[in-house]
């Protein structure tokens, strides 16, 4: 029997009135994963850099704006991805997916980039139509709790 959209999406984002005993995360931890995440990104950037420029200022140049992207905008993408952590799975698939195209592009296997960008584009529209029905079919909170043996005098 298949899962409803709405079951895999109450597996992922969890269901109102559930409580968490996730435990508030240090302020070092949060500083080493800040730092640790700008380095990651920031050798990316200088890795992109590098195979499509030969000038260092150019480089330096793009590490900077990286960083400095990373900085303006990390809040905000950060509280949308808590607000809808099936983000997350879609950002891991798309990972996944561009290293697949990369071990088979080195191993001389060329796959046409318009097939991983329709994919891409496809993955992200089916995600946003979840994201908008979800806020479509809230459920619905009753003031007293139903009790079905209850019957009306």
């Amino acid at each position: 029997m298949a899962k409803s959209t709405h079951e895999i999406h109450d597996k992922l984002e969890g269901l109102d009135g559930h409580v968490s005993r996730r435990v508030a995360p240090s302020l070092a931890s949060v500083l080493v994963q800040i730092m640790l995440l700008d380095i990651v990104f920031s050798l990316d950037s200088v890795i992109t850099a590098v195979g499509l420029v030969r000038e260092l200022p150019v480089m330096i140049a793009a590490v900077v704006t990286a960083v400095l992207f990373m900085m303006l905008f990390s809040g905000g993408i950060a509280g949308f991805v808590e607000r809808h952590p099936t983000v997350k799975m879609l950002a891991l698939s798309f990972l996944l997916l561009i290293g697949v195209t990369l071990i088979a592009d080195g191993l001389g296997q060329h796959i046409s980039k318009g097939y991983i960008y329709f994919a891409m584009a496809f993955s992200v529209l089916v995600e946003m139509l979840n994201i908008r029905l979800q806020k479509v079919t809230q459920p619905l909170h009753l003031h007293e709790p139903f009790h079905p043996d209850e019957r009306a005098a």
